[in-house]
């Protein structure tokens, strides 16, 4: 399940920093020899984590996101996220009782 969770941050990280420049982003994350020096998958989740249950949530996502990017960041793209993790997106009368509830 982490693994499932860490895979989709990284994918949903991935799409977000696409409109971001690759050179402006080597320059920032990398030192003077090439090497990454900038935070891994897993200290942008603990980061994220705010419940400290483990994994970040679509909601603790959008939160990490916005506070680094400004409010609305992105909103369409993590509003479908935050809908399909909470079974809101599908049309159909009976969606909502076939999601779980926290």
């Amino acid at each position: 399940m982490r693994s499932q969770m860490t895979k989709l941050l990284m994918l949903i990280s991935l799409m977000l920093a696409s409109h971001v420049h690759a050179a402006t982003v080597l320059d920032v994350l990398t030192d003077t020899q090439g090497r990454y020096t900038g935070p891994t998958v897993e200290d942008n989740v603990v980061s994220m984590d705010t419940d400290k249950n483990g994994f970040a949530d679509a909601s603790e996502v959008r939160a990490f996101l916005e506070l680094k990017h400004g409010k609305g960041y992105e909103s369409e793209i993590l509003e479908r996220f935050e809908a399909s993790i909470k079974g809101t997106s599908c049309g159909t009368p009976f969606a909502s009782t076939l999601h779980l509830t926290n």
